[in-house]
């Protein structure tokens, strides 16, 4: 990883953590524990560093930029939680660590993502600022966290085990379950800034359905590649529940051709932007490139 991100990423992360200790404090409850525990496990709060990332692109982060952040990580930790459950993918391990089910109980765990999903709507709505953006910024996260974005995925997911998927299909199904929250951490974090132009959330949009993708297609390969204790999560769990995968359906070659190719679509993305993208440049190599 590139000096200049690594710093990046690591001001990004102390950041968000410093927001978020504010807005979900130490607790006595079972439940605070549990929100706690999923939501300050370790995580490389992509998401956030996206939303920072397009807020410096298009303009000056605000408060409001820090409370996109916390929420789509709050988002993100919930559908982990949700993810990881029995009747889901019934993992029990996630970042080296037991699972939330595991470490507190199936009905605590599922109560802790409920509360972390509540709260990113309640941080994003709260505080001083103009109410249409506001508004603007709800209706996204709201989108790619429902129906028609990661939960609606999230429900394909499921049901394509066992299945055989056409390419297109798999791709719809990553687009909502994987890709729709990436798509709205970099808009958050445009729209955060109260500047951004439409031909710049064009851009944008199409930069994030490229590494949104991407992000799904490196975690395919990784899972035939890797290793449980470099991946922090069951090696293979994907062929073992019979889901299709871009490896499957690809073969480990086809599916590293098509993560070039969203890698450079990503890239062509940010040309109107020139050198001012260079650190979203610089998250793409990343998330191609990673190795977990």
């Amino acid at each position: 990883m590139a000096t200049g991100l690594t710093a990046f990423l690591k001001r990004c992360q102390g950041q968000v953590d410093e927001y978020l200790e504010q807005l979900l404090p130490e607790g006595d409850t079972s439940l605070h524990r549990a929100m706690r525990y999923s939501l300050f496990n370790g995580g490389k709060r992509i998401r956030p560093a996206l939303c920072y990332a397009a807020a410096e692109l298009i303009g000056t982060p605000s408060p409001l930029t820090h409370r996109a952040a916390c929420a789509v990580e709050m988002i993100h930790a919930y559908s982990l939680i949700h993810d990881d459950l029995p009747s889901m993918d019934n993992d029990d391990l996630r970042r080296g660590k037991p699972t939330c089910h595991i470490a507190f109980g199936e009905a605590t765990a599922i109560l802790a993502g409920d509360g972390l999903q509540a709260l990113a709507f309640n941080v994003l709505s709260n505080g001083t600022f103009n109410p249409g953006l506001q508004l603007s910024m709800l209706a996204c996260l709201s989108r790619a966290s429902g129906p028609s974005g990661m939960v609606g995925g999230q429900a394909l997911d499921l049901a394509a085990v066992n299945r055989h998927l056409e390419l297109s299909n798999l791709e719809a199904m990553h687009r909502a379950k994987t890709g729709a929250l990436i798509d709205a951490s970099i808009e958050l974090g445009a729209l955060s800034t109260g500047s951004a132009t439409a031909p710049q959330l064009s851009a944008l949009r199409d930069y994030s359905r490229s590494i949104g993708l991407a992000f799904q297609v490196r975690d395919d390969i990784l899972d035939v590649e890797s290793g449980t204790e470099v991946l922090g999560k069951r090696q293979g769990a994907d062929n073992a529940l019979n889901k299709p995968t871009y490896t499957s359906l690809l073969g480990l070659a086809g599916a590293k051709a098509k993560l070039d190719e969203l890698h450079e679509q990503s890239l062509q993305a940010l040309e109107i932007f020139g050198s001012r993208a260079d650190c979203l440049t610089e998250i793409a190599h990343f998330i191609v490139s990673r190795d977990h």
